[in-house]
């Protein structure tokens, strides 16, 4: 039965007040529960919606998700409204709020959104990069080898790529993404977004990196064109087919499994495959 409890994760403005939607207003004030990133941070932005929180206030932040999560539930289930906010933007997008969504999503209880202000979409629709697909990466590792690692892996990513990254760490990521991504992939760092001094620096990988360098200040949202995925040669395809054909699998089989992965010709790659015999 539905207790009439539910949990309401709702959007903040990234830098202007006058991003807030209604509902967010009308949900501070008659929330039973705000969970917000930073009280602090979240009373001044109810004073500055010209509302006032109604219900009780705690904080929920990474360190108390895990620990705070169950009794939200609880809450939640004895019939409450919990609203969850970050400092900006969309809870649960590299913020707190994922725990309590599969929670209460584990347990049947209704969960809605008042969608708003997104550092993610709003960096893809500035960032003059293809936005037809695209894939968030949270934010950039710390450390220079798993960075570099990392973006390894995203040398052949089909997609944009959307990331965060701290101003005192982004010279240094774009530097890396130089050497392991080459100089001339395009980026788009977008700093302060919506704020008095939003910018967005567009250019390759080099251009932007010697940019960086001289230091950035303000919150960071990368957005990295994507990939040049090279296809395979005939070479490599044969070969891939003649490593099935001495593992057991007959030469028709094995030329229809390495067409279907790779999309070649079956045909093609049959007459490739008898010629390099």
């Amino acid at each position: 039965m539905d207790s009439g409890g539910r949990l309401v994760l709702a959007a903040t403005p990234m830098g202007q007040y006058g991003d807030a939607s209604p509902r967010l207003r009308a949900a501070l004030e008659s929330a039973d529960i705000v969970a917000a990133e930073d009280t602090r941070r979240a009373r001044s932005l109810a004073s500055g919606l010209g509302v006032t929180i109604g219900g009780k206030l705690i904080s929920y932040y990474d360190q108390v998700e895990a620990a705070r999560t169950p009794g939200l539930v609880e809450a939640i289930r004895d019939g409450q409204t919990v609203l969850v906010i970050t400092d900006a933007g969309m809870p649960s997008v590299s913020d707190p709020g994922f725990r309590l969504v599969a929670a209460c999503a584990d347990q049947d209880l209704p969960i809605t959104c008042l969608p708003g202000p997104s550092a993610v979409t709003t960096a893809l629709a500035v960032s003059g990069l293809p936005c037809e697909r695209f894939c968030f990466d949270g934010f950039a590792p710390r450390k220079s080898g798993q960075r570099r690692t990392w973006l390894a892996q995203l040398a052949g990513e089909p997609r944009t790529v959307v990331f965060f990254d701290s101003p005192h760490r982004l010279a240094d990521t774009l530097a890396d993404a130089v050497d392991v991504l080459g100089a001339d992939r395009r980026v788009a760092v977008c700093r302060e977004l919506t704020k008095t001094y939003e910018e967005v620096r567009r250019g390759t990988l080099a251009e932007v990196a010697e940019w960086a360098a001289g230091g950035v200040k303000g919150e960071i949202t990368v957005v990295l064109a994507p990939g040049v995925v090279e296809a395979p040669s005939v070479d490599d395809l044969v070969e891939r087919v003649r490593a099935l054909v001495d593992d057991g699998m007959r030469l028709k089989d094995a030329c229809a499994r390495v067409a279907g992965e790779t999309g070649a010709s079956k045909r093609e790659l049959y007459e490739a495959a008898l010629a390099a015999r």
